[in-house]
């Protein structure tokens, strides 16, 4: 996999969320069964947060929804944990094997910050 850095980073809204889309790096040759595998959990998962809304909407108890909640969250981590491993494999390893300095140093410098983003 190759990543493919354009020299404006903008940020743009997705269509069909409020989530900030980063438009600065692309994913090239991502591996299809993996972000088949990806696909197929993020939609569970929004199956599980429509669900927790449908609980919400219809005064179901607490500790319940709770308990649902921990779930959604543990299914989120497990595909931060998948695409970390897939950054790991394939994007930050070719750029620390075969990349500039500068680019070893960005690939080192990113790492630690997405490290202590999904660490909270």
């Amino acid at each position: 996999m190759t990543v493919k850095k354009s020299s404006s980073v903008v940020s743009a809204e997705d269509k069909d969320s409020s989530i900030p889309v980063e438009s600065g790096h692309k994913g090239i040759g991502v591996d299809a069964e993996i972000k088949a595998s990806n696909l197929r959990r993020l939609k569970r998962i929004e199956g599980q947060v429509r669900g927790l809304q449908r609980m919400v909407e219809g005064d179901r108890y607490c500790a319940d929804i709770l308990t649902q909640v921990s779930s959604v969250q543990e299914a989120i981590r497990s595909v931060a944990r998948a695409l970390m491993r897939n950054h790991l494999t394939h994007c930050a390893t070719h750029a620390i094997q075969s990349g500039s300095p500068d680019e070893k140093q960005a690939m080192y410098d990113e790492l630690l910050e997405m490290i202590y983003k999904n660490a909270r």
